[in-house]
C-alpha cells in the first residue's frame, strides 16, 4: 500500500499580508498529480488543514474542492484536527463523507476506532489540549505525553485483536523535533513535548504540527507544511512523504518535493550594497526580509528597496557598532509628544526630521489626541 503523507496546510494562511491561496491550488494541483503518477491509495493529512477555527470563505472553497478532486481519483482520505483547526467545525458531517472516502478524526473519543483500507487500520489521534481530555480520560498528569499515550493504549488494545498493519496520524510536537516561527506554541496546558517512544507499536506515525520535514526514527516522521509560512523556513524543501507499508509493515519513504509559488530568503547588508552590488540579483524575484547594517537608518529604505526588490515584506535593522558605546536614556515624562517622536527620529537616523516628516509626526499627534477626547 503506499500513503502519501502530508499535513499543516493551513488553508487561508497569509505570508506577510500576501495571499497564498492561489499557492495552495498550486499544492492541490500537485497532491492530485502526485497521486496519479504514484499510484498513492490513502492520503494522511495530519492536522493543521486551516489556519483558523473560522477559516475564510476561500479557504473552505479549496479544501472542499481539493477533497472531491481526491474522492474522483478514488483514493482515501484521512485527516485529523490540529491546534489550528475548529474540531467541531472541522469535523462537520464526517459520518456522512465516511461513506465518499474522505475520514475526518477530529474526536479524541474515536481515537481507537480505525479507518480500515485493506489490511491497513488507520488511526487519527487529533491534536490533544491536555486539560480537555485530562477528565474524561482521567490522566494522572496536565501533559501532552499523558493524553498521547492514552490515546496510544486505545489504539494497541485495538490492534491487538486485528492482526493487521497500522498507520496513526498525530498532532503533536515530538522531543527532539526543530520548530520554526510560523507554528503557533502548544506550551500552554501542560509539558508540550512526547517522546518518540510513545508511537512504539504501529507501522507508521504520520505526524503534523512542526513545519519542517522531519525523521524522528525510520517509521516516524513529520511531512512538514507544503508552503514555507515564515522565513525562518528559507532553506527547508517541502512536500510530503511517500510511504511504503508491506505485508510486514513499514519498508521505507521515498520524499515528494511540492512546488515552491515564490522563493522566500533573508539577505542583509548595506542599503548602497543591496541596491547595486550584481551579486543580490538572484534575489530580485523572491519574497525578501532584509536587515539593513547601515550606521545610519537610511530614509524612504522600504521604498527603495523595492525598486530592485519588489517582493521586499520584511524589513529590520542592525547598525554597524550598536551598542558598543555608552547610551542615554531620554527624558520623556512631562515632555509634549511632538517633541518626543522627533527625539527618535534623530536618535534612529542621527539627523533630525525633515518638513514633511514633522508635518507627519504633528499631524499623528493630533490624530491621536482627537481620537483620546472622544473616548
Amino acid at each position: 500500500m503506499r500513503v502519501l503523507h502530508t499535513s499543516d496546510w493551513h488553508l487561508g494562511r497569509a505570508f506577510h499580508r500576501e495571499s497564498l491561496i492561489a499557492a495552495q491550488g498550486a499544492f492541490a494541483d500537485h497532491l492530485v498529480e502526485t497521486i496519479r503518477a504514484e499510484r498513492v491509495d490513502v492520503v494522511a493529512v495530519a492536522g493543521d488543514v486551516y489556519d483558523r477555527a473560522l477559516p475564510s470563505v476561500d479557504a473552505v472553497a479549496l479544501c472542499d474542492e481539493t477533497l472531491r478532486r481526491l474522492v474522483a481519483e478514488g483514493v482515501r482520505t484521512i485527516l485529523i484536527s490540529g491546534n489550528h483547526d475548529s474540531p467541531r467545525r472541522l469535523g462537520f458531517g464526517a459520518d456522512l463523507m465516511d461513506a465518499a472516502g474522505v475520514h475526518l478524526r477530529t474526536d479524541p473519543a474515536r481515537a481507537g476506532e480505525p479507518v480500515v483500507v485493506g489490511d491497513v487500520a488507520f488511526y487519527g489521534i487529533p491534536y490533544l489540549e491536555p486539560e480537555v481530555v485530562r477528565a474524561p480520560w482521567e490522566l494522572a498528569e496536565r501533559t501532552h505525553t499523558a493524553a498521547i499515550e492514552h490515546a496510544m493504549t486505545l489504539i494497541r488494545d485495538d490492534l491487538a485483536g486485528r492482526g493487521t498493519r497500522s498507520v496513526v496520524l498525530a498532532h503533536a510536537f515530538v522531543t527532539g523535533g526543530e520548530s520554526s516561527d510560523s507554528e503557533r506554541d502548544i506550551s500552554v496546558g501542560g509539558v508540550s513535548h512526547v517522546p518518540v517512544s510513545a508511537f512504539a507499536g504501529v507501522d507508521y506515525a504520520a505526524l503534523g504540527h512542526l513545519h519542517g520535514r522531519q525523521r524522528m526514527s525510520d517509521s516516524v516522521r513529520y511531512s512538514g507544511s507544503p508552503i514555507a509560512y515564515s522565513f525562518s523556513e528559507a532553506n527547508q524543501v517541502k512536500g510530503s512523504w511517500l510511504v511504503d507499508i508491506g505485508p510486514d509493515g513499514f519498508t521505507g519513504a521515498e520524499f515528494v518535493p511540492a512546488p515552491v509559488p515564490r522563493p522566500i530568503a533573508r539577505v542583509r547588508g548595506h542599503i548602497d550594497d543591496l541596491l547595486g552590488s550584481p551579486k543580490w540579483t538572484r534575489y530580485e524575484e523572491h519574497w525578501l526580509q532584509v536587515t539593513l547594517t547601515d550606521p545610519v537608518r537610511p530614509k524612504g529604505a522600504m521604498e527603495r528597496l523595492r525598486l530592485r526588490f519588489p517582493h521586499t515584506l520584511a524589513l529590520a535593522f542592525d547598525p554597524e557598532g550598536a551598542g558598543q558605546g555608552p547610551s542615554r536614556v531620554p527624558r520623556i515624562v512631562g515632555r509634549p509628544e511632538i517633541d518626543v517622536a522627533l527625539d527618535f527620529v534623530r536618535a534612529v537616523r542621527d539627523e533630525p526630521a525633515d518638513d514633511e516628516e514633522r508635518r507627519l509626526l504633528r499631524e499623528a499627534v493630533e490624530a491621536c489626541r482627537v481620537k483620546e477626547t472622544a473616548v
